[in-house]
């Protein structure tokens, strides 16, 4: 599997930066190569070039539209974050979900 680039956008950046931090001890865990940012949603279009993957906070669901348009046909697996996982701040179930949708 090549080296996956994630985002994680939901907001405040706060618990992203923990979500983050967690993603990144469980993809060392599993020895994934994957790089984590965590970023306020109003940076996505700067990255967006650059990401495989946007995984957004379960709270803000309504910017996926958005999202959407600045893709502008790239080929980016934008993920919506489960709360189950994103309430606990649970790296490794993350990491689950987003290789699932990697593989769709």
């Amino acid at each position: 599997m090549k080296k996956l680039s994630v985002l994680l956008v939901c907001g405040s950046g706060a618990s992203s930066g923990f979500m983050a931090a967690n993603m990144r001890k469980a993809a060392k865990a599993k020895g994934l190569d994957i790089d984590i940012k965590a970023r306020s949603e109003s940076e996505i279009e700067n990255y967006i070039d650059d990401i495989d993957a946007l995984m957004v906070g379960p709270h803000l669901a309504y910017i996926l539209d958005e999202v959407e348009e600045y893709k502008n046909g790239r080929d980016v697996k934008v993920i919506l974050m489960k709360p189950e996982y994103y309430s606990t701040l649970d790296g490794a179930k993350a990491i689950d979900h987003l290789l699932e949708e990697m593989e769709k």
